[in-house]
């Protein structure tokens, strides 16, 4: 009887990280003989994985309880682990478990030069093929199917329970996003739905409620004022369905367009076309990862990208990386 192989997968945050990481565990588990997965992530972030067919083993990680964990992964006798997230935490527990180890090119360098003074240095190398490139000293290959997400049957919503505008298709508007310069202003949100045809979803964090709530209430208004004209409908969901349930919505919308964040990177594991909007940060090396991403940015500038993850203002005061964005679709 062959022995079996105990690895361990590390990546803690955040839903779009989370979910690019995948492809990994499915190739692993498919193309190593005999072997027992571990992974490693935020107890918060927990739905992106909790139903991953291909994890023997989930490990949460609270607050205060890395010590005990490292304490367990210890008496696990893991063979491997796979470094995904690559900071200070994963160097430590690396140190600690003292077992061979494989951690992703993160490119922080090149990162930031092309951030900070707009080089462009940063290699079109995405993100999820650099996590493939980290299991090949494993025998390991990338399959070219994709991401994955999986559902528990109390995370689908029955589209018979859907208000009757919904019931007929639908397309999703991730409107959620980590930063101020990765959310488009409130009068750019109009101007993409006003050119979307189909009733829409709003889906996002609780962060992100009040947004979606005047939102839908903008064209509710619209509706009553201009009863003859085209007005979409709008349905709210932001702030009111876990992560999973959400990423249901994104499922099965017709289509989704989507700010840089998690759900909207959900969306390539589902949709061939992804439509996503990119302000102060770039899609270099982080576009959705699908057959056919459409990309809405705006090139004409010379301060762009200015973050790898987002920032409270724009430092320019102009904005115009979001400001001026065009929806040709």
């Amino acid at each position: 009887m062959n022995q079996k192989t105990k690895i361990l997968i590390i990546r803690f945050s955040s839903i779009g990280d989370i979910v690019w990481t995948t492809p990994v565990i499915r190739c692993i588990k498919q193309q190593l003989p005999n072997v027992e997965l571990h992974f490693a992530v935020k107890a918060v972030f927990k739905d992106v994985v909790k139903a991953n067919p291909y994890i023997d083993n989930l490990h949460l990680l609270t607050k205060d309880n890395l010590n005990d964990l490292i304490k367990t992964w210890k008496t696990e006798g893991f063979d491997y682990v796979i470094d995904l997230h690559k900071n200070i935490r994963t160097t430590k527990i690396k140190w600690k478990l003292g077992v061979k180890s494989y951690t992703y090119t993160k490119l922080s360098l090149q990162r930031f030069f092309f951030t900070r003074f707009q080089l462009k240095v940063m290699p079109d190398w995405h993100i999820v093929d650099r996590y493939m490139k980290t299991v090949e000293p494993l025998g390991v290959k990338n399959d070219g199917k994709g991401l994955d997400y999986y559902f528990l049957p109390e995370d689908e919503i029955a589209k018979d329970t859907l208000p009757l505008a919904l019931q007929n298709g639908f397309d999703c508007f991730v409107i959620g996003g980590s930063s101020y310069t990765k959310l488009l202003p409130f009068n750019k949100m109009i101007e993409l739905c006003d050119k979307i045809s189909k009733p829409i979803v709003l889906v996002g964090g609780k962060e992100d409620s009040e947004t979606g709530d005047k939102l839908a209430a903008y064209y509710q208004q619209k509706a009553l004022t201009h009863p003859k004209g085209s007005t979409p409908i709008i349905v709210n969901y932001a702030g009111k369905l876990t992560i999973s349930q959400s990423a249901w919505m994104v499922k099965n919308a017709e289509r989704v367009f989507g700010h840089d964040t998690g759900l909207t990177h959900i969306g390539a594991a589902f949709h061939e076309t992804v439509y996503s909007i990119w302000g102060t940060t770039s899609p270099i090396g982080f576009k959705p990862y699908c057959k056919n991403p459409v990309i809405f940015e705006n090139n004409n500038l010379n301060c762009r990208p200015c973050s790898k993850a987002g920032r409270d203002s724009c430092p320019k005061k102009h904005f115009k990386c979001m400001t001026d964005i065009e929806f040709n679709f």
